[in-house]
Protein backbone atom coordinates (compact mmCIF):
# COMPACT_ATOMS: atom_id res chain seq x y z
CA UNK A 1 0.00 0.00 0.00
CA UNK A 2 0.86 3.65 -0.62
CA UNK A 3 -0.64 5.60 2.13
CA UNK A 4 1.11 7.85 4.74
CA UNK A 5 0.18 9.06 8.21
CA UNK A 6 0.18 12.68 7.71
CA UNK A 7 1.79 14.35 10.94
CA UNK A 8 2.04 18.17 12.47
CA UNK A 9 5.09 19.29 13.66
CA UNK A 10 5.69 22.15 16.01
CA UNK A 11 8.82 22.56 17.32
CA UNK A 12 10.23 19.26 18.50
CA UNK A 13 6.98 17.38 18.82
CA UNK A 14 5.09 15.42 16.05
CA UNK A 15 1.36 15.41 16.36
CA UNK A 16 -0.62 12.77 14.62
CA UNK A 17 -3.11 14.49 12.18
CA UNK A 18 -4.86 11.88 9.68
CA UNK A 19 -3.84 8.00 8.96
CA UNK A 20 -3.39 6.35 6.02
CA UNK A 21 -3.56 9.74 4.18
CA UNK A 22 -4.21 8.59 0.30
CA UNK A 23 -4.93 12.38 -0.79
CA UNK A 24 -3.55 15.43 -0.22
CA UNK A 25 -5.21 18.01 -2.11
CA UNK A 26 -4.07 22.09 -2.24
CA UNK A 27 -7.38 23.95 -0.86
CA UNK A 28 -8.08 27.52 0.06
CA UNK A 29 -7.91 26.67 3.33
CA UNK A 30 -4.64 25.16 3.33
CA UNK A 31 -4.65 21.45 2.83
CA UNK A 32 -7.52 18.67 2.21
CA UNK A 33 -6.26 15.29 3.79
CA UNK A 34 -8.32 11.97 2.49
CA UNK A 35 -8.22 9.08 3.79
CA UNK A 36 -8.34 5.62 2.00
CA UNK A 37 -12.01 5.48 4.08
CA UNK A 38 -13.03 8.64 2.31
CA UNK A 39 -12.49 10.50 5.16
CA UNK A 40 -12.03 14.27 5.10
CA UNK A 41 -9.73 16.81 6.72
CA UNK A 42 -8.63 20.19 5.88
CA UNK A 43 -6.07 21.69 7.92
CA UNK A 44 -4.15 25.49 7.64
CA UNK A 45 -0.47 23.89 7.18
CA UNK A 46 2.09 23.32 4.53
CA UNK A 47 3.79 20.30 3.58
CA UNK A 48 6.98 20.98 4.93
CA UNK A 49 8.61 17.16 3.94
CA UNK A 50 7.58 13.49 2.45
CA UNK A 51 9.14 10.43 3.60
CA UNK A 52 7.67 8.27 1.17
CA UNK A 53 9.32 5.51 2.10
CA UNK A 54 8.70 5.73 6.14
CA UNK A 55 5.18 6.50 5.24
CA UNK A 56 5.51 9.81 6.49
CA UNK A 57 3.74 13.39 5.43
CA UNK A 58 5.62 16.15 7.74
CA UNK A 59 2.99 19.42 7.90
CA UNK A 60 3.93 22.39 9.49
CA UNK A 61 1.32 25.89 10.18
CA UNK A 62 1.47 28.76 7.93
Amino acid sequence: MCEANAYLREGDREELVLEMVDRVVPHEDGLLLEDIFGHRKIIKARIKELALVDHRIILERE
